[in-house]
């Protein structure tokens, strides 16, 4: 499929809104990642970012299905494809917010928490690390992205080491995504908006952020900039 058919991209005031588009399960392989990323690279001028999804999921993780009937000689190329997307995400130099609409699991959690700020819809959907109960081993930048996003350990425990499908209301009082929003997928997109607004007022400056963002989650950085488009453009002050 083309890049057009995967996502959509609109501009919602000074925030760039990426829409992973269809009823499927959004799971990620080289297309939709490369379709993601050149999204993302279209957000220059704009005040913050937000990633949402249409349907029942934000992102079930891995195109499994791709790596069964793809090369082998490919199958590098949907991890080093996902090592970029978190690379380019970590250099944006805008304040980012994932609108979880949905189910979030494996790389689709990762993914999730990869953005700056997190909100997910209250009433359906959970976070869901679930390559314990598929036998899976995490990939080392995705156990780093844990390690830095998810503060307590218990909370990391139970999410790669048990498996928990953890609701946005267990999600926000363990400190994993910041907030809970009741309603469909237009409010919790409405909601993600909103948050990237006021973040993008704050007016800070795109570089600085940038630089801060990979400072404050060195090791994610470290595992993943080698793979990203390289250092972004700094915007003006808003």
């Amino acid at each position: 499929m083309e890049g057009k058919d995967l996502c959509a991209v609109e501009r919602r005031g000074r925030v760039h809104l990426i829409t992973i588009t269809g009823a499927g399960d959004h799971r990620l392989n080289p297309a939709l990642l490369a379709a993601l990323r050149s999204a993302v690279a279209a957000s220059a001028g704009a005040g913050a970012l937000v990633l949402a999804a249409e349907g029942k999921y934000f992102s079930n993780g891995f195109d499994q299905a791709w790596v069964r009937t793809a090369p082998p000689h490919l199958h590098a190329t949907m991890d080093g494809g996902f090592r970029a997307l978190v690379a380019d995400l970590l250099a944006l130099p805008v304040p980012t917010v994932a609108a979880v609409t949905g189910h979030a699991a494996a790389a689709g959690c990762a993914l999730a928490l990869a953005l700056d700020a997190v909100v997910m819809r209250g009433s359906r959907g959970f976070l869901y690390m679930s390559e314990v109960d598929a036998g899976i081993k995490i990939v080392d930048f995705f156990a780093e992205l844990i390690r830095e996003k998810v503060p307590d350990a218990a909370a990391r425990r139970d999410l790669v080491l048990r498996g928990d499908k953890m609701t946005a209301a267990e999600a926000k009082r363990r400190g994993i995504v910041d907030a809970a929003v009741d309603g469909g997928v237009g409010g919790v997109v409405a909601a993600a908006v909103a948050e990237a607004e006021r973040l993008a007022a704050r007016g800070w400056d795109g570089e600085v952020l940038a630089e801060i963002r990979k400072a404050a989650w060195p090791k994610v950085w470290g595992k993943v900039k080698d793979h990203g488009a390289g250092p972004a453009a700094a915007r003006p002050r808003l």
